[in-house]
């Protein structure tokens, strides 16, 4: 029902209430990756602070040559994990093997990206999504993405349980702000920004 209309047609409460359901299927999910991480269930939610939650409405207007320009350039997402609701009008492609492959919708469901600070939490077991978003020659796209976050001043780094001497921290110890200023710093960009993060161990291999 969302995308039958602009969100900024919906009543208010409609809104809310629609962010309140998504952050309740995120914590779900939350906690099926940490168990999948061999973690308690709480070990992701845990280690994010006051938690934050951000959602957009992204408009793309038809463009009669969509070759010439992306409704939004490559990236991964800086955040923790990204719910997004979409129409039925093809945009989304990710990178997979050097090649960009359209994500076909699929009616009366979401698309759930992995962002970045996942990758940190999991010490790269799960990998930030690299996508971008294309233009349709002759229809409108409407998305609405729900960005999940860990609050500004959350240290963020590899789950202990998942660092040994067999898999040392890929990542080292930082606060969300400092990642999220030096992401926007460097602009969308397909080089991810993690790579600033690295231990020096990982920097030299």
């Amino acid at each position: 029902m969302l995308m039958n209309g602009l969100l900024t047609h919906l009543p208010s409460e409609d809104v809310a209430k629609y962010c309140t359901s998504v952050r309740g299927l995120v914590l779900r999910l939350l906690g099926a990756i940490s168990e999948s991480l061999g973690l308690k269930s709480e070990t992701i939610e845990n280690s994010l602070g006051k938690h934050g939650q951000h959602m957009a409405l992204n408009y793309y207007p038809p463009c009669p040559e969509p070759e010439l320009t992306y409704g939004l350039p490559g990236h991964t997402d800086p955040n923790l994990i990204t719910v997004l609701l979409q129409d039925q009008v093809p945009g989304l492609q990710v990178l997979r093997n050097g090649k960009w492959v359209p994500v076909t919708p699929i009616p009366n469901t979401f698309i759930v990206n992995i962002g970045d600070q996942m990758q940190v939490i999991s010490n790269d077991r799960y990998k930030s999504v690299l996508h971008r978003a294309v233009v349709n020659s002759s229809m409108e796209r409407l998305s609405v993405p729900t960005f999940y976050c860990p609050s500004l001043d959350a240290i963020m780094e590899p789950a202990k349980d998942l660092v040994n001497e067999q898999n040392p921290a890929v990542y080292r110890s930082f606060t969300y702000a400092d990642y999220y200023q030096k992401f926007w710093d460097r602009g969308l960009n397909t080089e991810c920004c993690l790579d600033l993060f690295k231990t020096d161990h990982h920097l030299i291999n």
